[in-house]
C-alpha cells in the first residue's frame, strides 16, 4: 500500500486550554502504522488561511460541518480573531500506509454530534446544537479526509513554512515583558522508542507551568550536535564523579595488595581515572542522544535518536520548566515531576530542560531554533513527499 504523508494541526484554542499533551498523547498512543516525522509552529497569516479555506470544498463532509470548519477558521484563527487569543497553532506530520484514513478514523475522528470519548476529537472536540442549530463548535484539530485535500493542504503548510511558521516568539503579548523568558525543552528519545502516550503525558505535564508553546520540532541530533550540545557535560562529570571513581578505586583495591591502600593512594588513582570515567559517562549521552546505542541501534536509521524539541515562553520561564521537570537524577526528584515518573536513570530521565538564559540561547542556536534559516526540515519533508506522488 502506497505510503502517505499527511497532517494533523492543533487549533489555537486547544494549544491556550492546555489540551496539546492530550491531543499528541491520544494520537501517538493510539495510531498504528502511523511514523510521527515532523512538527512546526504556525501563526497563519490572512493569505495561508484564505488558501485553506479554498481546499474545504473538495472535502469528504457533510454540509453543515464544512460550513462550520469554514466559519471557524475565518472566525478564530485569524490573527486578529473573535477570541482575542494569539493564533498560534501546532501542525504534526504523520507518514504511513493510508495514514489519512487510519488516522482520521481510529484516532481524530470525523465531525460528528455523536458524543464519545474513544476520538481526539471526541474527547477534546464540541459540537453543540441548541433548538437543531451549531450553536458552539471546535474541533480540537486540522486534518484532510481525502488525499485531494491533502495534497492542496501540505502545498500550502509549505508555502508558509517560513513566513507564517517556526519560531513564533514575538506572536504571544505578555504585561511585563522584561520578566518573560523563552526556554527549551526536549522530550528525549527514550520515550519514542516505542508507541505510547509518554511523549504526550510530558508536554501536558509541562502545560501545568502556564506557559506558551512558541516553537516545536523534531530532532535526530547529529554527533556533532550533541557533542557540542552536551560538552559543558564533560568539566562537570570530571568534578561531580570524582567520589564515585574514588568509592570504586578503594572497592578495588582493598584486599588486592599485601599492604594497606592509604587515602593518598586512593586519590592518585582518582586523579588518573576521574577524567577517563567522565569521557566514558559523556560519550554514552551522545551516543543515547543519537540513537548509537541504549535500544536506539535495533530501530531504523531515520528513528535513531529522535526527539521533539519545545520552546517554551512566559514569565520565570526557565525555572518553571526546570521545577516542573525535576532533578536529573530521578531517585531523588521529587514526587510528581517528570523524571520521578518517567525517569530511569541519570541518562535516560525523560527529558532536558536549559538551566538559565546563557544555556537556552546556546543550545537553541545549536539545534537551529535561535535563527532558522531559509529552510525547515518540515517544509523539505512535504516538498519530496509531493514531487514524488
Amino acid at each position: 500500500m502506497k505510503t502517505q504523508l499527511t497532517h494533523v494541526t492543533i487549533t489555537p484554542y486547544s494549544l491556550l486550554k492546555s489540551r496539546t499533551g492530550g491531543i499528541i498523547g491520544r494520537i501517538l498512543a493510539l495510531s498504528r502504522g502511523a511514523r510521527f516525522v515532523g512538527a512546526r509552529m504556525y501563526a497563519p497569516s490572512d493569505a495561508m488561511l484564505d488558501r485553506y479555506v479554498e481546499t474545504l470544498g473538495v472535502e469528504d463532509k457533510p454540509e453543515v460541518f464544512r460550513e462550520a470548519i469554514k466559519g471557524y477558521v475565518n472566525a478564530n484563527l485569524r490573527r486578529d480573531n473573535a477570541l482575542g487569543i494569539s493564533n498560534r497553532m501546532m501542525m504534526l506530520l504523520f507518514e504511513g500506509p493510508d495514514v489519512i484514513r487510519s488516522l482520521r478514523k481510529n484516532v481524530v475522528g470525523d465531525l460528528s454530534f455523536d458524543v464519545k470519548g474513544d476520538t481526539v476529537r471526541g474527547t477534546y472536540g464540541d459540537f453543540v446544537r441548541t433548538h437543531g442549530e451549531l450553536s458552539f463548535f471546535e474541533p480540537a484539530v486540522l486534518m484532510p479526509t481525502n488525499e485531494d485535500a491533502n495534497r492542496r493542504q501540505l502545498k500550502i503548510l509549505a508555502d508558509f513554512a517560513m513566513p507564517d511558521g517556526g519560531l513564533l516568539t514575538d506572536v504571544v503579548k505578555f504585561d511585563d515583558p522584561p520578566r518573560v523568558e523563552t526556554t527549551l525543552a526536549i522530550i528525549k528519545p527514550d520515550n519514542f522508542i516505542r508507541r505510547s502516550s509518554r511523549p504526550g503525558n510530558i508536554i501536558d505535564a509541562f502545560s501545568r507551568t502556564g506557559l506558551y508553546i512558541v516553537a516545536a520540532k523534531m530532532l535526530n541530533m547529529t554527533r556533532a550536535q550533541a557533542e557540542e550540545f552536551y560538552g559543558p557535560l564533560r568539566e562537570i562529570f570530571t568534578d561531580k564523579l570524582s567520589r564515585i571513581v574514588a568509592n570504586r578505586a578503594r572497592a578495588a583495591l582493598s584486599g588486592a595488595f599485601d599492604f594497606p591502600v592509604d587515602d593518598d593512594m586512593v586519590e592518585r588513582v582518582t586523579d588518573a581515572l576521574k577524567q577517563a570515567n567522565a569521557e566514558f559517562e559523556f560519550r554514552k549521552i551522545v551516543n543515547f542522544m543519537t540513537g548509537q546505542d541504549e535500544d536506539g541501534k535495533k530501530l531504523p536509521p531515520e528513528d535513531r535518536g529522535r526527539c521533539l524539541a519545545l520552546l517554551y515562553q512566559g514569565e520565570n520561564a526557565i525555572a518553571k520548566i526546570r521545577e516542573r521537570l525535576g532533578a536529573t537524577n530521578p531517585k531523588e526528584a521529587e514526587a510528581g515531576t517528570v523524571r520521578s515518573i518517567y525517569g530511569y536513570d541519570l541518562m535516560k530521565n525523560g527529558a532536558h530542560a536549559s538551566d538559565g538564559p546563557e544555556s537556552a540561547e546556546r543550545e537553541r542556536k545549536i539545534l537551529s531554533l535561535w535563527d532558522e534559516g531559509e529552510s525547515c526540515r518540515e517544509k523539505e519533508l512535504i516538498e519530496a513527499y509531493l514531487a514524488e506522488t
